[in-house]
């Protein structure tokens, strides 16, 4: 009989910028990316058109679909009964099917990551799975999932797990009414806040050494943007004490630039970098 593997499958819109195949990541939990385009993708035109008239209300145009499916190669069931078993785990309680997505995206987003840094395009984003049309979980046989397919999926409802979240967070920022003035020019964005959105990127998708780097320069920026700004006590606090513990940031990117960070060192990065999250947290809150 052959092996049954778990894997964690994803729709998105579109065409990926990663080429169709299959990409395996070796190290401690050996994993499986198969990525492949369902649809004919938009072909570009080797010369340019000449522009045309349109409808006042043009209709959608039909767009492929990347199909994305990371197989948990490194824990494979004994048998089927395993496999059914690990599904319904999988799927019944919210929490274990967010993690398992979650690993999946960051999985492609590795990849990304790698094909943007190989093909030198600075312009790139990362994808998360509130971006995907379908989220699957499920078990197959080594090839059969290979291929995109699968002995038995169920499909998830982010939206209504970690996205909820998600959303319920980033309601309490008011994003929509910061556009609206940074487009309006009643406000413009600190530098800090694009750095330490760089930093949490880069230590989310494990690139630990990427994460100091940015933290030191964002943490930095960040004294120089906010050091001066009134607030609560416990906001004159938070300010204190990162100013006090600069120094640890700067030791931090230095371990980085020599090599992979040690725990302690990492270890306070993931503090600093939380404590500036707080810190503009609170600051956009008392803005209101």
């Amino acid at each position: 009989m052959p092996k049954l593997f778990g894997f964690a499958q994803l729709d998105f819109a579109g065409v990926l910028p990663l080429a169709d195949g299959r990409y395996l990541q070796r190290g401690e939990e050996e994993q499986v990316l198969v990525t492949r385009t369902l649809g004919s993708p938009l072909q570009p035109h080797r010369r340019r058109r000449r522009a045309k008239g349109v409808d006042p209300e043009p209709a959608a145009a039909p767009l492929p679909l990347a199909r994305v499916t990371a197989i948990r190669a490194f824990a494979p069931f004994a048998d089927e009964a395993e496999a059914q078993r690990w599904l319904e785990q999988a799927t019944e309680a919210e929490e274990t099917a967010d993690e398992i997505v979650a690993d999946a995206v960051v999985l492609l987003n590795r990849a990304l990551h790698a094909q943007w840094v190989a093909s030198a395009e600075p312009h790139s984003a990362e994808l998360s799975p509130e971006r995907a049309v379908a989220v699957r979980i499920g078990f197959g046989a080594g090839e059969e999932v290979a291929d995109g397919r699968f002995s038995e999926a169920r499909e998830v409802d982010v939206w209504a797990t970690g996205a909820s979240r998600r959303r319920r967070r980033e309601e309490g920022m008011q994003p929509q009414e910061r556009v609206a003035a940074v487009l309006g020019g009643r406000e413009r964005f600190d530098v800090c806040e694009t750095l330490l959105l760089r930093a949490r990127a880069d230590l989310d998708a494990g690139r630990r050494r990427e994460a100091a780097l940015q933290l030191r320069i964002g943490l930095e920026a960040l004294l120089a943007e906010l050091g001066d700004s009134k607030g609560t006590e416990g906001h004159a606090e938070d300010l204190a004490t990162l100013g006090e513990n600069r120094g640890e940031a700067g030791e931090a990117a230095n371990a980085a630039l020599a090599g992979e960070l040690p725990p302690e060192r990492l270890a306070q990065v993931e503090e600093l970098l939380a404590l500036c999250e707080r810190v503009l947290r609170r600051r956009r809150v008392l803005r209101g």
